[in-house]
């Protein structure tokens, strides 16, 4: 972190937090905005998912997509850690498993922009009480 030796870089620095951290925790209408969750249990974290979630709040926010993105504990799939669950509104969610930083960006370019399927889907393994 570099030194404050002005009020301009304060300004700056008081700028770029706030910046991440309404990037990260948007919740006046979460159905409305794209969200993130990242599996932050122990496996995850051994995995790199806190480098994962750090790189996915940088670039959604140098690229000015409104995202909430949070962390959540284990979702079962220690074996595809890092695993993120995404969901754009008006869409099921979709979990995705191995997703590093290079993963992470292909994610945000193709699903999140373009809204194309990214390799790296974990299957949904489950159904709902709505399914039967």
């Amino acid at each position: 972190m570099n030194k404050i030796k002005s009020l301009a870089d304060l300004k700056k620095l008081q700028s770029e937090v706030q910046s991440k951290i309404k990037l990260r925790e948007n919740g006046d209408n979460p159905e409305n905005l794209i969200q993130i969750k990242v599996s932050m249990a122990t496996c995850g974290i051994a995995s790199g998912a806190k480098d994962t979630m750090n790189y996915l709040i940088e670039e959604l926010d140098h690229q000015g997509i409104d995202a909430i993105i949070t962390q959540t504990g284990c979702m079962g799939y220690c074996y595809a850690e890092p695993t993120i669950i995404l969901t754009i509104p008006g869409q099921n969610p979709v979990v995705y498993g191995y997703v590093n930083k290079t993963k992470a960006l292909e994610i945000i370019e193709k699903h999140i922009k373009l809204n194309e399927m990214v390799d790296g889907i974990i299957p949904v393994a489950y159904s709902t009480i709505d399914n039967k």
